[in-house]
């Protein structure tokens, strides 16, 4: 989905920040989508996309699931946009698919990881959260390799088409 960007230069719709160093640190076995309380200067400084969610990881207090860590920048047009950058957010969820994220994490030993935050088609602002188990070194070097392999492929392929 490409960022759409209107004249101001703000996300209408499509991703604000990505966190593409969880899907290679883990192994994604599903992705759930929350809201996130988030204050009006938030969500503008959301929208000129400057957010950062890599060093960001989610975790369970008084029973709901909140987002810590993650850095969303002043919003400089505003005077009284004081917020605290990395302050936790609370993400919002149906009671059912908490019992469920925290039963795996506590069971399985998984990890939520904060994917992507996303602005949906109606302008809302919502976390792509993926319950992931963590991957051991030789995993990740199989994905490198994969990932190179699959990229010479798409090369050769390329090239050979222009011969013909």
């Amino acid at each position: 989905m490409a960022d759409k960007k209107n004249k101001s230069g703000l996300i209408s719709h499509g991703i604000a920040a990505q966190n593409r160093k969880g899907r290679f640190n883990y192994t994604i076995l599903e992705t759930t989508e929350a809201g996130i309380v988030l204050k009006g200067p938030e969500v503008k400084s959301l929208r000129m996309g400057r957010a950062m969610i890599t060093e960001a990881y989610a975790g369970e207090r008084d029973g709901e699931i909140w987002l810590f860590n993650s850095y969303i920048p002043e919003y400089q047009a505003g005077v009284l946009s004081r917020f605290d950058t990395r302050a936790p957010r609370k993400l919002l969820l149906h009671r059912k698919q908490v019992a469920h994220l925290l039963g795996a994490v506590t069971r399985a030993g998984a990890s939520l990881v904060p994917l992507d935050i996303h602005f949906n088609a109606r302008g809302i602002a919502k976390l792509t959260l993926g319950l992931g188990e963590g991957r051991k070194k030789e995993d990740k070097r199989h994905a490198i390799a994969e990932r190179d392999w699959q990229r010479d492929k798409a090369r050769l392929i390329r090239s050979k088409g222009r011969d013909y």
